[in-house]
């Protein structure tokens, strides 16, 4: 199986979703359908169909969350050396040196991506080109159009 990085904040979020889906997503569906059984003619019921669907989903995600966190290798970020550089869980500050403005993203696993809250895939070319280097280096990203240039401000480990 292969591993996959995980933030320690990213498998909590998940083994909490999983504790909801668990124990109150998935008895209220089985009660649904339950209920639902009891009006008669299944073939014609549409809670029973649209609870069996929610069941499938629910199912469905707790299979996946099960696999995410059995395949994660999570990295308690508190833990890493403090070495400057840009690792995995490093939180980055960055200055656009074409364009001007900083932005700042956090390198996290995939299954954490989320652009808009400034959580950005390892995978991603802009954390490629990061990882390794420290404060003050000038990393290039290819971007669609064109080879943007950053300049890392400060790499913080949170």
């Amino acid at each position: 199986m292969k591993r996959s990085p995980m933030t320690l904040r990213g498998a909590e979020l998940l083994r909490t979703e999983l504790r909801r889906l668990k124990s109150e997503d998935r008895p209220r569906v089985i009660k649904s359908i339950a209920e639902a059984r009891s009006h008669g003619d299944l073939s014609e019921n549409a809670e029973y169909h649209a609870a069996r669907e929610q069941q499938g989903f629910i199912e469905g995600r707790i299979m996946e969350i099960e696999s995410r966190l059995a395949a994660a290798e999570i990295i308690d970020i508190a833990s890493l050396p403090l070495t400057g550089r840009v690792v995995f869980g490093a939180t980055v500050e960055l200055e656009e040196q074409d364009e001007g403005g900083n932005v700042t993203y956090q390198i996290v696993g995939e299954d954490e991506a989320d652009i808009r809250s400034g959580r950005i895939s390892v995978t991603s070319p802009i954390a490629r080109a990061l990882i390794g280097k420290s404060s003050g280096e000038v990393v290039d990203v290819a971007a669609p159009g064109k080879t943007r240039s950053y300049e890392i401000v400060s790499v913080k480990y949170l």
